[in-house]
């Protein structure tokens, strides 16, 4: 088990198996556009929205447990005291996080999405210091944060400027999705201590999905339009989720937030590459402002990452002196 955790500390391991998650991620945004138009929902058609996203949580929920418990060569199922960690991650993760996101990617471009949602590192790290007291806020965080920020409103600067180009139902909702996100990151390093978190996404995955699939129906949604085509999306998108989340909790069980979170700058670069080749969005992908708006989101990231490598040796020689 010590040499598990080891591993999973490991710098080179904790990026590629982020990275993984953040390609996943990144690709996801232009996913849902393209599902939009395959399934036939209308980007006003907020109720079908909603539909769509339960059956992809749904499945992923299944796939997750189907996976994990393979691996596991036994039926992953939570403690009878876990339920109520997994009712919370499945109300913050799932549910609150993909109805705002659902709604605010319909009524938002995809490349500015996937910068947008690059505020969620800034947040969990300042929720992870701040509220939950896992870590310190050091000059170097609050330098990254702030860098960071600034490249997410850089990018809604378009011509008009704040008034003309940021709407509650697009952007606000898209930043709304960050902050749950960011919050949910942070209660999975918590509920990661108590039970695995493969079986919390799972499950979690499952009870939400059903949740948002019966709001969307209650609402008057539905789902038509499948083809073979439609079916391996909505399977590829269940894996993003499957995939990633689990691999995302199994990081931050063994590490700390920050650690984890600064490698979520690649969201918004896979986001702003895989929207501008699979959307041709490459007008607003590849302008001086896009440019530079993702070059600020980088920046904060990695001035976030030293600091955090600077605080990691300062404990190691800390723990060294007491020894």
């Amino acid at each position: 088990m010590k040499n598990k955790e080891t591993f999973l500390q490991t710098g080179w391991v904790v990026a590629l198996l982020a990275m993984v998650c953040c390609f996943l991620w990144g690709s996801a945004f232009p996913c849902i556009k393209i599902g939009y138009a395959l399934f036939h929902i209308a980007a006003d058609d907020t109720a079908s929205q909603i539909v769509f996203a339960g059956a992809r949580f749904v499945l992923a929920g299944i796939l997750t447990i189907s996976i994990g418990s393979i691996l596991s060569r036994k039926m992953l199922f939570p403690a009878s005291n876990s339920w109520r960690m997994v009712i919370k991650l499945c109300l913050v993760q799932t549910v609150i996080q993909y109805l705002l996101f659902y709604i605010g990617l319909a009524n938002t471009p995809g490349v500015k999405a996937s910068i947008i949602e690059a505020s969620n590192v800034f947040l969990a790290i300042l929720i992870s210091a701040l509220i939950f007291h896992y870590e310190k806020l050091g000059v170097g965080k609050i330098i990254g944060c702030l860098l960071g920020f600034a490249g997410v409103v850089l990018i809604n600067l378009n011509g008009t400027g704040f008034n003309g180009s940021m709407t509650f139902l697009g952007e606000g909702c898209i930043f709304l999705s960050t902050l749950s996100y960011a919050l949910s990151s942070v209660l999975i390093k918590t509920y990661g201590r108590h039970e695995n978190p493969v079986t919390l996404s799972g499950y979690q995955f499952t009870l939400g999905g059903i949740i948002m699939t019966l709001i969307g129906f209650s609402m008057g949604g539905k789902l038509h339009g499948f083809t073979v085509q439609s079916i391996m999306l909505l399977i590829y998108m269940a894996l993003i989720s499957a995939v990633a989340y689990s691999l995302w909790g199994i990081l931050l069980k063994h590490n700390s937030v920050s650690k984890v979170a600064v490698y979520g700058f690649m969201n918004p670069v896979f986001g702003v590459i895989l929207s501008a080749v699979l959307l041709k969005e490459q007008n607003q992908a590849f302008t001086i402002q896009g440019l530079v708006s993702l070059i600020l989101v980088c920046i904060g990231i990695y001035i976030a990452n030293k600091d955090f490598s600077n605080e990691t040796n300062e404990n190691k020689q800390k723990q060294k002196l007491s020894t």
